[in-house]
């Protein structure tokens, strides 16, 4: 899943931010809504947990312009007020759902990813192929019943390739949805993380490389 993390409070961005990719996340961060709308216009997110109140453009404009735009992206807007009728106001913009500071961090957690599963094609809670059994929610992996322990990014990259049933997935859209945009493109960070799940995963080996085209199990 790749979220963008729109606040203008730096540490609690930088912090939302650190939290989020120890869940298998891919987060891009801005504190301002100016930045917010050049990312958007660029990269495709699955989430955007966006501040209400932000400098150079307000909360409320970038989630207008995300609704103008048609996009699948799903808003969390975040605010000081806990006020109902602001709460309100936040939903009727466009925003998908809406969270009072101070916030409990697991709350964020469950609302991002409660928002990520409404962009695609619902699935299951818990994705099963090729007899690997994952679920996103308790960030939990098996194959025939044996625990696999996963680092973030293996876990975000079989992720990816579970929720895609079987079609391929390019290297590409996998840097795009589980590294953040600060990742060269040209690194070879996929193909050494898929060879390093290929191994956790065991045999038979149930990832399948299409040459000149990606992956998928």
């Amino acid at each position: 899943m790749r979220v963008l993390v729109v606040e203008d409070e730096q540490l609690l961005a930088d912090a939302v931010a650190t939290g989020l990719r120890r869940e298998a996340m891919a987060v891009d961060v801005v504190y301002d809504g100016a930045a917010a709308l050049e990312r958007i216009g660029v990269n495709d997110y699955d989430v955007v947990v966006l501040d209400r109140d932000l400098p150079l453009v307000h909360g409320d404009d970038v989630c207008r312009r995300i609704v103008e735009l048609g996009m699948p992206t799903r808003v969390l807007m975040l605010t000081a007020s806990g006020d109902v009728s602001d709460r309100v106001e936040g939903l009727e913009i466009g925003a998908d759902d809406y969270l009072p500071k101070p916030f409990a961090f697991t709350e964020l957690i469950a609302r991002v990813r409660a928002l990520g599963r409404r962009t695609s094609v619902p699935l299951p809670p818990v994705l099963e192929r090729a007899g690997i059994k994952l679920d996103p929610n308790r960030r939990e992996v098996f194959r025939d019943s044996r625990e696999i322990q996963l680092a973030p990014k293996e876990f975000a990259v079989l992720e990816v390739l579970m929720r895609s049933e079987g079609a391929v997935v390019s290297a590409e859209q996998l840097l795009e949805k589980a590294w953040d945009e600060n990742t060269d493109p040209f690194t070879n960070v996929v193909r050494v993380t898929v060879m390093t799940l290929r191994r956790k995963l065991g045999e038979p080996a149930v990832i399948v490389t299409v040459p000149g085209s990606g992956y998928r199990i």
